[in-house]
């Protein structure tokens, strides 16, 4: 499967964005689905997660409450609403696939195909 991110940009603190995901492949809505993130001179980190039919969520702490993860298998599109944004947000992000459908897994080496990236900056 192939994945292409995007809706990332600068925005200011307690803004909003939504990312988007979409996904190539007929096999998209039997995957577990995940946003990571990477700031600059650190490792990549999870940021949430949606199980295949979207019934199920998982979310790092530092985004619970303000991030929502969502699914639509339709449009094999996966999406991430990001709000109150803080400076500490700011990374690249980046979706991913994980063929096992265990959506609380938080490793990226257990996922397996990934995007390629959308910047997320807020400025304070």
């Amino acid at each position: 499967v192939q994945l292409q991110a995007s809706g990332g940009g600068l925005v200011q603190a307690e803004g909003s964005l939504r990312l988007s995901c979409a996904a190539s492949g007929r096999t998209f809505s039997s995957y577990a689905m995940g946003w990571f993130r990477q700031a600059p001179g650190k490792e990549r980190e999870f940021v949430a997660a949606i199980n295949w039919n979207g019934g199920s969520t998982y979310y790092a702490d530092s985004v619970k409450g303000r991030f929502t993860i969502s699914r639509d298998n339709a449009k094999n599109t996966v999406y991430l609403q990001m709000n109150s944004l803080k400076p500490e947000d700011t990374a690249v992000y980046y979706c991913a696939a994980r063929r096992v459908n265990s959506y609380t897994v938080t490793s990226r080496y257990e996922y397996d195909y990934w995007g390629q990236g959308t910047q997320v900056t807020v400025s304070s």
